[in-house]
This record gives C-alpha cells, sequence and structure tokens, in this order.
C-alpha cells in the first residue's frame, strides 16, 4: 500500500498540467519543465523509471521476424501508456494461462509413457513397434526448435511447456530404443542433440553463452528443421506418390547455402532476419502437419478412427487453445497461427472425426468450450 502511494506521488509529480498534456509517452523525449522549488526527490524518479522500464519490457510485442531482439527498449519514444493497470493484467493472465499448458499436455504424454513402462516390465517389447520412432523424432526436433525460439523471446512459461516437451518425447523414445524398436545409433545421436541443444537454451536464456556458440545452434536446427519439414510432408502421400528422399535433400542444400549466404553478409538485412525465423516457422509448420497426416490416415483407414481417444485430443485442443490469448497480448503470428491451428484441425477436427464414437453431449461441450474461449481471446486483436 505505501508503495504504491509513493509511485503515485511520483507519476504526479512528473505529469505536466492537464492543459499542456494530451498524452503521456513511456520515454518522453522531453520532461516537462519543473519548478526549482518542487523538483521531487531523486528516490521517486527511480521508483517512477523502474515501474515504466518493466512494464514496457512486457508490454512491446515482438514480431516472429525480431525474435533476437526479445525487449526493443530503442522504440520506447514511440509507445504511449493507455489502460496500464489493463495491460499488467492481461500480460499477467495470459502468462499464466501459458503456464496452464503443461497440465494438459503433461496428461497427453503420460498414458503413453505409463504403458510403454508395463510392457517393458513384463517383457513384452513387440508392443512398443507400433509407437513409430521416427514420427517422436520429427516431434522433439520441432519442440527443440520452438524451445530456442521462445528462449529468444523470454516467454519463461512457454519454455517450461517446451522443455516438458522435449523431456516426455525423450523418455518415449528412450523407451523405445530398450525395447530395440528404435536403432540404438540413431537414440545415441538423438540423446546427444537433446543434452546440447537443452544445455545451450538455458545457458543463452541466463545470458551465459558466447553469441557465436548460439549462432551455430541456431544453424544447426534451420537446417535440421528445414531438411525434415518437406520429407515429411511428402511421406505422408506415399504410396500415392513414389517413395523418395529427394525432397529432404533439396530442401537440405537449400538451408544449408541459405545459412551460409546469411553468415557470409551475401543477404539483405530482411533476408537475414528471414534466415534466422525459419527455424521457428518449420517446427511450427512441423507441428500444423500432424493433424493434415492424421485426417490423411483416417481418409485411407476408416477403422483407425477406433483408435483415436477423445480424450486425448481434448486435451490436445485444451493445451494449444490455452496458449492463443498470449500469442494475441504478445502480436506473435507464428504462435498465434500454430496454436489455433493445432486447437481447431489436431484437437477438435479429430473429435469431429470420431463423432460416431462419442456422445453429442462431449461434441457440444468441446465445441461450446472453443468457441467462447477463441471469441473471449478476440479482444486482444
Amino acid at each position: 500500500m505505501a508503495s504504491s502511494l509513493i509511485l503515485a506521488a511520483a507519476n504526479k509529480s512528473l505529469l505536466p498540467a492537464p492543459s499542456q498534456c494530451h498524452s503521456f509517452s513511456l520515454y518522453p523525449r522531453r520532461p516537462p519543465p519543473l519548478h526549482s522549488h518542487s523538483s521531487p526527490p531523486k528516490p521517486f524518479l527511480h521508483l517512477h523509471s523502474l515501474s515504466l522500464t518493466s512494464l514496457h519490457r512486457r508490454l512491446v510485442p515482438v514480431p516472429a521476424l525480431d525474435s533476437d531482439a526479445p525487449h526493443p527498449l530503442d522504440q520506447g519514444s514511440t509507445v504511449k501508456v493507455k489502460n496500464n493497470s489493463s495491460k499488467e493484467e492481461w500480460d499477467f493472465w495470459t502468462a499464466k494461462f501459458s503456464a496452464g499448458a503443461n497440465v494438459p499436455f503433461l496428461l497427453l504424454q503420460m498414458p503413453q509413457i505409463l504403458l510403454n513402462a508395463q510392457n517393458l516390465i513384463s517383457g513384452n517389447k513387440t508392443a512398443l513397434l507400433a509407437v513409430p520412432w521416427l514420427g517422436m523424432l520429427t516431434g522433439l526436433l520441432g519442440n527443440l526448435s520452438l524451445l530456442s525460439y521462445f528462449a529468444k523471446k523470454r516467454e519463461t512459461e512457454v519454455i517450461v511447456v517446451q522443455t516438458l516437451g522435449v523431456v516426455s518425447i525423450y523418455v518415449v523414445i528412450a523407451q523405445l530404443a530398450m525395447a530395440e524398436a528404435m536403432p540404438l545409433p540413431y537414440f545415441m545421436v538423438t540423446s546427444v542433440v537433446v543434452a546440447t541443444g537443452l544445455l545451450l537454451n538455458f545457458l543463452n536464456y541466463f545470458g551465459m553463452l558466447n553469441a557465436g556458440i548460439w549462432r551455430f545452434w541456431e544453424d544447426f536446427i534451420t537446417v535440421c528443421g528445414l531438411s525434415v519439414l518437406p520429407q515429411v510432408m511428402w511421406s505422408t502421400f506415399v504410396p500415392y506418390i513414389p517413395n523418395s528422399i529427394l525432397p529432404g535433400v533439396i530442401s537440405f542444400v537449400t538451408a544449408v547455402a541459405a545459412v551460409v549466404m546469411a553468415r557470409i553478409g551475401k543477404l539483405s538485412e530482411k533476408g537475414v532476419k528471414f534466415v534466422g525465423a525459419i527455424s521457428g516457422w518449420t517446427a511450427t509448420l512441423l507441428f500444423m502437419w500432424m493433424p493434415v497426416s492424421q485426417m490423411w490416415t483416417n481418409f485411407l483407414n476408416p477403422d483407425n478412427i477406433k483408435g483415436l481417444s477423445a480424450f486425448s485430443m481434448l486435451l490436445a485442443m485444451i493445451g494449444n487453445g490455452l496458449m492463443i490469448p498470449r500469442a494475441l497480448f504478445i502480436r506473435d503470428f507464428m504462435w498465434f497461427s500454430g496454436s489455433t491451428w493445432a486447437a481447431l484441425f489436431y484437437g477438435y477436427g479429430n473429435i469431429l472425426c470420431i463423432f460416431n464414437s462419442i456422445s453429442g453431449k462431449f461434441l457440444l461441450a468441446a465445441t461450446a468450450g472453443l468457441v467462447s474461449w477463441i471469441g473471449s481471446s478476440s479482444i486482444l486483436v
């Protein structure tokens, strides 16, 4: 209470008369004139500056192509304060919604982990062959790429979500390796990449990593992501199209060329930013492709629909939906696109696919919940 009164007094002492002021900037170019006998004490000025700087750091939106600069403080002179308390409340609650996504995503992976553990303990290694290790590896790469993207943006709550995704998928992959359902050399390479990725991301988050090392890691995930995405998209439609590694090879060469040109200064500033954003976009597109692949499989093999869990699809819809408000609040188009697409098509779309095996009340509740959530989130636009 006392601190709020001090800040209020400091704010009042800094503002010009109402007749001289039409708007108030976070970092005004020229402070209002102060009379010598009414100069506010220095501690008040310091507290006022700290509170405004903290607010500015959280409220300036960071576009996807500018993810390397999570807090563009140089734009302070152009930012206007409007309803500070309202924005701070939205900042707080959207961050909490993102953190809440950990619960459904954890519940989504735990049944598979427990089932694999039971099969391993009972010696039923054959059952683990039903889990595609290549698909799990693709998801792991996507989580690692997004972890790096959000670590640069200092989005702490989403960093936890992506870290949880990396760890949970790695546990499943380790179980597959124990059951000999995944080749051991691939598992060893995956382990090194996961350990290195987690270490580098957290060192970078806390400002303890050399810029050159981080740049090399970004180049690595950019090349990997851009190589995997076209190959996964192509493989979805085999055998209706020829089975080929050509898409992956072409995209790999393209990715290496783009990274090299960016590093030797052969690209424009926009080109360099575009290359820097490729890893985040490829990871997002990989996750966006998952529902397309699943629906294509459902279309070709309708009997497989019986194997889908309505509860799992509901968890996927809730987890992705909880991150939509935060993506809107910080104006991140990439994050918003991925979360909305996954909520609508991976979660709700697959619920529609198993319409005949669920109750009408379940479908109605899922529909009403999704529509109302997206509708209420739209006020942040």
